[in-house]
């Protein structure tokens, strides 16, 4: 992989200002990037998904969307990546049944046959508008209520579950592991995925049948096991090691991780990528939390009439938002008051972001903050920079990715949540043309492409990227459908 900077491509500046030509004939009227990705390649636009017989689940409210949607669309390419991503959850993943005469859907993330809390979520998200017009898809998602609830009664500090009590290749870590573990680590955004699907059901649904005793104890182990890890010193209630190569698989002190002062924030062994944080204190996980306790909140004084954990949780989440304030805002030397990703509560601050959600740029997809807050475009200013150091620029494309799988490789996910947290057309659109120019000739999404070179990419089989590009696509024929008129 090359890394001569002479040779990667222009600043998203001068991109803005070059003339309307693109990549694959895409035109948007505006100056157009496309033209710096690639040539035009030609496609067999025949359908990538399983045939109709082998999909593991159909819903005639996403067809009918997959259709209407796919009509709109000029550009023959976009439109094919989109009707192969966005059923690609309910085509492959998900394994739908009952237990205990309830609704259970098992989620698994692709080419790892396991259930995370974090992709569960995020690979049905999208699905909920339909819940409405489709009883069996609204069972399905049930069905992942029930079974997160189900994960979390087993093990609150596990990213990673198994269908059944079958073991897994990491039965060896140095940690509680139990039989129905894939993984164990621990990461906040395990529990505040599951609050924010039940949640969203419940908005999309006005069914609180879900919030029965099972839920409810689930939801008290959420919120007990977020108040330990607040207060936690040394080890606390979890500590986790690995014998590894990768040095961001394990955590140090004991299995402990790195210090940390009590200072309110809420304490975290990982990250969304699944890689070991360096200032235990992951900023864009305890804004996560915030939004995630004023949801239970929400469901406790509403649908179940419980006034007491209501103000309980809404007192702790505003507890964690003032700790954000005093300790994770900080001044950057180039762009003023921004987001640190990490701190300790010491002082000590990491400036970076990681494409994994929750991320520093994903905050007001997450509804952490608005999309105009003045700290979160200071951050987004730079974050989709050089000065980040895990956001890459190449003749392939440009965005953000991480440690987990390397320098100079880009993720879709970065550049689809850019588009997703974006108010100007012409960078949704620069998204677009990247996503459209890496996706390597499959039609679907992946983990991680190499900056200089789409071919070179992780994860042939990533549900959780295709179906947030499905939910991109959504939302621009929503918000902006003269740019899915115009892209061709």
């Amino acid at each position: 992989m090359e890394s001569n900077a002479v040779k990667l491509m222009p600043t998203r500046r001068e991109m803005i200002k070059t003339t309307a030509c693109a990549l694959g004939g895409i035109t948007v009227g505006i100056s157009n990037p496309l033209r710096h990705f690639a040539a035009a390649r030609p496609f067999d636009f025949t359908s990538r998904r399983p045939a109709l017989g082998e999909r593991r689940f159909t819903s005639a409210a996403v067809e009918a969307k997959i259709q209407q949607v796919k009509s709109s669309i000029a550009d023959k390419e976009l439109a094919w990546m989109f009707e192969n991503c966005f059923p690609n959850t309910l085509d492959t993943t998900v394994r739908v049944g009952t237990l205990d005469a309830k609704p259970d859907t098992f989620v698994i993330t692709g080419d790892i046959d396991a259930m995370w809390l974090r992709d569960s979520t995020a690979q049905v998200w999208p699905y909920l508008q339909f819940a409405g017009e489709d009883k069996q898809l609204r069972m399905l998602l049930a069905g992942v209520v029930n079974r997160q609830a189900r994960c979390i009664l087993i093990d609150p500090y596990a990213n990673a579950f198994n269908y059944a009590a079958t073991g897994s290749e990491w039965e060896k870590d140095r940690t509680l592991m139990k039989p129905e573990l894939h993984e164990r680590k621990w990461e906040i955004d395990s529990l505040c995925y599951p609050v924010r699907l039940a949640h969203g059901y419940w908005q999309a649904t006005g069914d609180a049948s879900l919030f029965d005793g099972q839920w409810q104890a689930a939801m008290a182990l959420v919120v007990k096991t977020l108040r330990e890890q607040q207060q936690t010193q040394n080890l606390g209630a979890y500590s986790f090691q690995r014998v590894t190569k990768n040095p961001t698989d394990s955590l140090p002190l004991k299995g402990g991780g790195n210090p940390t002062r009590l200072c309110g924030l809420i304490h975290s062994g990982f990250r969304p990528s699944d890689d070991a944080c360096i200032y235990p204190f992951l900023i864009p996980a305890n804004l996560f939390a915030v939004v995630a306790l004023k949801q239970l909140a929400d469901i406790y004084a509403t649908a179940l009439a419980n006034q007491s954990f209501a103000s309980e949780c809404r007192a702790f989440a505003n507890e964690v938002s003032q700790a954000v304030n005093t300790h994770a805002r900080a001044q950057h030397l180039k762009y003023g008051e921004v987001y640190a990703y990490e701190t300790d509560g010491f002082g000590n601050r990491l400036f970076m972001d990681d494409a994994n959600v929750p991320s520093l740029l994903s905050l007001p997809y997450l509804g952490c903050c608005a999309a105009q807050d003045r700290t979160y475009r200071s951050t987004r200013a730079f974050i989709l920079s050089a000065d980040n150091p895990y956001f890459f620029r190449g003749r392939a494309g440009e965005g953000i990715g991480g440690p987990h799988v390397g320098l100079g490789m880009i993720w879709p996910l970065g550049i689809i949540m850019r588009a997703l947290t974006s108010v100007d057309t012409r960078e949704i659109a620069l998204c677009l043309s990247m996503l459209k120019a890496t996706h390597a000739g499959t039609g679907f999404m992946h983990e991680s492409f190499a900056q200089d070179d789409p071919q070179k990419f992780t994860r042939s089989w990533f549900a959780w990227a295709n179906t947030l590009f499905g939910e991109l696509i959504l939302k621009v024929s929503a918000e902006h459908p003269q740019l899915l008129k115009e892209l061709r």
